[in-house]
């Protein structure tokens, strides 16, 4: 790679975004760029980094968001390595009770937001080839819980959307690769439950750990990484018995777990 490493960041202001940041910031020559919408947490961050780091807060669902964040890149470090598409949410609820709203606003954030503001950066991306775009997906891409299917649908497509820009996007030198993480313990999603249980804590991974598999998922040019590495076996599981899969996830539905507020901030 020639040049510095200029990693855009999404999601930077806690949890795995966070962690990714701080794990960038160690490496020789790195610039970042830190986005998202609590200014405060994102000036504190970048004030505690090693790395030289600009950010900017906006929501990513706004209509001139993309415009914004390139024509940051553009002026604060002009040239750009990394796009790391990692902001998300989860509002919990059966589609019986949340309907398309739920469904609309999740896929605004999880799907549509990481797809405009690619769009935007590629030039960027391909003008600083080798280069390398990350979308932080989920297992919830290839496996769907009860009371959580607006946020695997969101997941689903920014999967398969990932898949079939990777073949587009390789002959210009922009790899595209994915992270699937299962529960990983955050702000959002402390995860207290299962942690709080010897059988079910080692499904429970750390942000630190899914910012290792972000660097190898990008510039580290790997397809994709789940996180625990274990998860693969669900996936696994869903195309080789679909039918036990779904009928132990219905039997399983009164232990979906929420949060106090019905929002998990998981990416």
């Amino acid at each position: 790679m020639s040049g510095p490493l200029v990693a855009v960041i999404t999601g930077a202001s806690s949890g795995i975004g966070e962690a990714t940041a701080r794990r960038r910031a160690r490496e020789p020559g790195a610039q970042l760029v830190l986005v998202a919408r609590r200014e405060e947490r994102l000036r504190q961050l970048a004030e505690s980094l090693p790395a030289p780091c600009s950010y900017l807060a906006l929501d990513l669902a706004d209509e001139d968001a993309p415009a914004r964040v390139r024509a940051h890149a553009q002026e604060c470090h002009g040239r750009l390595t990394l796009l790391v598409n990692n902001a998300g949410a989860s509002w919990r609820g059966t589609f019986a009770d949340g309907g398309y709203a739920n469904v609309r606003r999740t896929m605004a954030l999880n799907f549509d937001a990481p797809v405009r503001l690619t769009e935007a950066l590629l030039p960027l991306l391909r003008a600083s080839a080798p280069s390398a775009i990350v979308n932080v997906s989920s297992t919830a891409a290839r496996v769907a819980r009860p009371g959580a299917g607006a946020y695997s649908a969101s997941k689903f497509a920014l999967t398969g959307w990932s898949d079939a820009l990777y073949a587009e996007e390789l002959p210009h030198g922009v790899h595209v690769g994915q992270v699937l993480p299962g529960f990983i313990a955050t702000e959002g999603f402390p995860a207290r439950e299962l942690l709080a249980r010897r059988l079910t804590a080692w499904v429970v991974s750390t942000p630190e750990h899914a910012a290792e598999a972000i660097v190898d998922a990008g510039l580290g040019r790997r397809p994709e990484r789940y996180v625990p590495r274990p998860y693969f076996l669900a996936a696994a599981a869903r195309l080789l018995a679909p039918r036990l899969v779904r009928r132990t996830l219905a039997g399983g539905r009164g232990a979906v777990l929420t949060t106090k507020t019905g929002v998990e901030e998981v990416s």
